[in-house]
């Protein structure tokens, strides 16, 4: 090509109807685009599920934390490891919103302390009485008067075996959720899990002393209100909403000190 014609070449290049050299990265964006809008229903039925076993969240958060999940899944995906981007979806989806809870579960600082004082005193005293202590043996070894030992129970009264990762250690950060397996997923592996989880968590139940085992029969089982489980057992509402805590955090200090070991030991 002679010199003198580059300029008309450039000039046919730059005609409204080249089409020659086509941004590459415009196709790449539009076929993003596109996948983030396919699957956009997957975050929204995933955070859905999620909310259910998180009462205490905002499932627009977790709808918004899971599209962040999406988009990384999208971004990220390598169609050579044989797997479909659906999956590869749905488990960067659950883990960003599993990670944001774990990361903010929206439990204030004094619960949280008073949470793992509890939890540990009541783990002392199991392996020193080898059951189950009183109120009266807590209160003592937390250090501090039935009254008041009372009054954290009643604030703590929101939190409940759905929240059970407000219990985390934040030296640990694996927990109880972590290991849940999403009801949907039926595979071996999860289905034992499950399995083992049931057995250690019908353990602590069995082990619990009467007044707690049948408030938690009431509420979860039963599905009864606080009110309705004060009426039956002819005690004040206050009075159930202490024992319901109490029984919640011995389940948790029992699967927490169990649950672990059952898996290998922590991390």
């Amino acid at each position: 090509m002679a010199w003198e014609d580059v300029p008309h070449e450039l000039d046919s290049m730059t005609h409204p109807n080249f089409s020659g050299f086509a941004e590459p990265s415009e196709d790449l964006a539009a076929e993003r685009e596109k996948q983030i809008l396919e699957h956009l229903p997957q975050v929204r039925w995933i955070a859905m599920r999620l909310h259910e076993r998180l009462p205490n969240s905002s499932l627009e958060d977790l709808i918004s934390i899971g599209t962040v999940g999406l988009i990384n899944a999208v971004d990220n995906f390598d169609p050579s490891h044989n797997a479909k981007l659906k999956t590869y979806a749905e488990y960067k989806i659950r883990g960003a919103i599993l990670d944001s809870v774990r990361g903010s579960d929206g439990v204030p600082t004094h619960k949280r302390k008073h949470i793992r004082e509890v939890q540990c005193a009541m783990e002392v005293l199991e392996q020193r009485l080898q059951g189950a202590p009183s109120e009266e043996q807590i209160a003592e070894q937390l250090g501090i008067s039935l009254d008041l030992y009372r009054e954290w129970l009643l604030d703590l009264r929101g939190i409940t075996i759905g929240s059970l990762d407000a219990a985390a250690s934040e030296d640990d950060p694996r927990s109880l959720m972590y290991f849940i397996a999403d009801p949907d997923d039926q595979s071996p592996a999860r289905l034992l899990e499950k399995r083992e989880l049931e057995k250690v968590i019908e353990q602590c139940v069995k082990d619990m002393p009467r007044n707690e085992k049948l408030v938690l029969d009431l509420y979860y089982k039963q599905e009864l209100n606080i009110r309705e489980i004060a009426s039956i057992l002819k005690i004040h509402i206050t009075r159930v909403s202490q024992i319901k805590s109490q029984a919640i955090l011995r389940l948790r200090s029992y699967v927490e000190a169990q649950w672990p070991s059952a898996k290998g030991g922590r991390a």
